[in-house]
């Protein structure tokens, strides 16, 4: 269980065409709010499968991919974390949360925070002071400004709309 073998998986699911596709849809030219993402061409379907098969996968190893170049390695990084998050004890649930918080400039899309966000902060906040997500909101930084936001889809779920 590593990072080579989940990139080489990545990498055997890759379509040059759909990373075009990709690229265009999720704005990656100059100056728009993408620019300068990479893609291999991988759908979220099998970014999924993968991902759940490295729910050991250890946090510096998770950080690793979180730090990759290629937004499905990114994303997949996210994945695992999610997974983590939902098999694992209530002290290992603050450590994931507190390393999504402290990596939270690599989640640098919407996607990336739509998919986690709620799932990680939002669950583990739930119950918890809340004051991080107003300080979020003030970030000179889109995405962790969206994960504030996002975050609270948890709540709202639950029929908590206080926030």
């Amino acid at each position: 269980m590593s990072v080579s073998n989940i990139k080489k998986e990545l990498r055997a699911v890759a379509n040059p065409e759909k990373a075009e596709i990709l690229s265009r849809f999720f704005k990656t030219g100059k100056g728009e709010y993408g620019a300068g993402d990479k893609f291999l061409g991988v759908v979220v379907p099998q970014q999924r499968l993968i991902a759940k098969h490295y729910v050991e996968l250890p946090l510096p190893e998770i950080q690793e991919l979180l730090h990759s170049k290629y937004h499905e390695e990114r994303l997949t990084a996210l994945l695992i974390l999610t997974y983590k998050y939902h098999k694992t004890s209530p002290e290992e649930r603050g450590k994931i949360y507190d390393f999504y918080i402290k990596h939270s400039k690599q989640i640098n899309n919407w996607d990336l925070v739509d998919v986690t966000a709620p799932n990680i902060v939002g669950a583990w906040l739930f119950d918890k002071d809340r004051k991080i997500l107003f300080d979020l909101v003030k970030s000179d930084n889109l995405w962790q400004r969206r994960i504030s936001i996002i975050s609270t889809f948890y709540f709202i779920r639950r029929g908590d709309c206080k926030d």
